[in-house]
């Protein structure tokens, strides 16, 4: 399978309900499924987390571009992530094709839209889909390994307790 159109997992502040979603996401997605990325680990960052390839699972969602938006998509998000391009020493991500397996019982999860899916299909867990990831660039890694601190269970959104409607 070509790398191109593949779909994107996030995990972080691309998240729905998280402060980037709306800003980058939304009307240039058509569909997105809740999904775990298998041997990883999650990061605390500054505001925002990094997850790197080792022993754990990540839990975020994939996402798939409008027809029509995948170029602009990739380029915002390319920029959102500070990606310069593949092994750039200044990465603050890299950007690189992994299997996310989806996780099509969560609340959003109806579909995962690669290929000839329609909106209400269902994804099949047990299928993993190649996707794009942004994992931490190989500088941010190494200080991460030394001295960074883990977020449990690899979930950016259960990091701790998210106030509720009307709730500055």
């Amino acid at each position: 399978m070509t790398e191109d159109g593949l779909p994107f997992f996030v995990y972080g502040t691309l998240l729905p309900g998280e402060r980037n979603h709306d800003r980058f996401l939304t009307g240039r997605v058509r569909g997105q499924c809740p999904a775990v990325l298998p041997g990883a680990l999650l990061y605390h960052g500054p505001g925002y987390p990094y997850a790197v390839e080792g022993p754990g699972a990540v839990r975020g969602a994939l996402v798939t571009a409008a027809p029509g938006a995948y170029g602009e998509l990739l380029a915002v998000l390319d920029e959102l992530e500070g990606y310069l391009g593949p092994g750039h020493p200044r990465n603050l991500y890299e950007r690189v094709a992994r299997p996310v397996v989806p996780r099509p019982d969560g609340p959003d999860g109806l579909y995962v839209p690669d290929g000839p899916h329609r909106a209400g299909d269902r994804a099949d867990p047990a299928r993993p889909v190649r996707a794009w990831v942004y994992l931490a660039g190989a500088a941010v890694t190494r200080s991460l390994r030394t001295g960074g601190t883990p977020v449990p269970g690899g979930d950016w959104l259960a990091r701790h307790p998210r106030p509720g409607p009307g709730v500055p």
